[in-house]
């Protein structure tokens, strides 16, 4: 049986918003949850995606699509799918006209507490110095 390739959405969403909604901002977790979710499904996550207010019809999100590199997109969740994209609903309406199944996850979000906003902070502000989250 073939490998059902999944390409895992996150939003690329501003650092200060971390303290508001740090699942938003801290695109590591989001894509760990996208990877649990096709994990538990048997699939595999060929493409990690990061991306705020894309037009549902960017070519950048189909390409991988059209190419054959991509079976499905999952987001973590519909939050993070308002933000990634500018229409969520014309995103579902682009994936049913082309043929390509959207999921979420919809596992549980990380609790954050001080120290976990902290790690993220230093690892999203930080990237340049050579940061590397561990």
């Amino acid at each position: 049986m073939d490998d059902v390739r999944v390409a895992a959405i996150a939003s690329l969403t501003p650092l200060e918003e971390l303290d508001s909604d740090p699942f938003l901002v801290d695109t590591r977790s989001q894509h760990a949850m996208c990877a649990r979710w096709a994990a538990d499904k048997g699939y595999v996550v060929s493409r990690e995606l990061l991306f705020y207010g894309l037009p549902p019809d960017h070519r950048m999100l189909w390409a991988d699509v059209e190419s054959g590199a991509v079976d499905l997109f999952v987001a973590p969740n519909e939050r993070v799918l308002d933000r990634a994209v500018t229409s969520a609903r014309d995103f579902v309406a682009e994936c049913e006209r082309r043929g390509v199944r959207l999921e979420t996850a919809g596992l549980d979000e990380p609790a954050y507490d001080a120290a976990m906003k902290a790690h993220v902070h230093r690892r999203l502000s930080m990237p340049t110095a050579g940061y590397d989250g561990c």
